[in-house]
């Protein structure tokens, strides 16, 4: 890939939908990663949350010699493109389960409450899990095109 340019373009965040939401569809989908949701606890979120930012980070910046954060437009002290990738990890995760209705089916499944607290609460869980997933496509997806 000599001489392709590495800078941020709006084109690298549609990159990044495309494979954060290939791997995403999956994780929304599948009962087992609700059925871990309803038994996580805010320190289970937390860490979910660390290895996205790990994995991402590491894909973008660690696994690709020729991207350097120090050089790229910034947003609060954080390269956009990272920025963009963690809306694109956590959003398309979000996207899928609204718009397949998975958070309400998958409550009624597991008999959770439907109270929109305990349903915001277990939908967050879950896109915390598919994060993990999501970010891996978004990010080569990003890398490779």
């Amino acid at each position: 890939m000599a001489g392709r340019s590495k800078r941020y373009r709006v084109a690298d965040t549609a990159q990044q939908v495309v494979g954060g939401f290939l791997l995403a569809g999956p994780f929304v989908v599948t009962e087992e990663v609700w059925l871990l949701a309803d038994q996580m606890e805010w320190f289970h979120v937390l860490a979910t949350v660390v290895v996205v930012f790990a994995i991402g980070y590491g894909a973008l910046y660690e696994a690709d010699d020729d991207r350097d954060p120090d050089r790229e437009a910034e947003v609060a002290g954080v390269p956009v493109r990272f920025v963009s990738l963690m809306g694109v990890a956590y959003g398309s995760v979000l996207v899928l389960a609204v718009a397949v209705t998975a958070p309400t089916t998958f409550a009624a499944q597991l008999g959770v409450s439907a109270s929109l607290a305990t349903l915001a609460a277990l939908t967050a869980k879950a896109v915390c899990v598919g994060a993990i997933f999501s970010v891996v496509g978004a990010a080569t997806a990003d890398s490779v095109f």
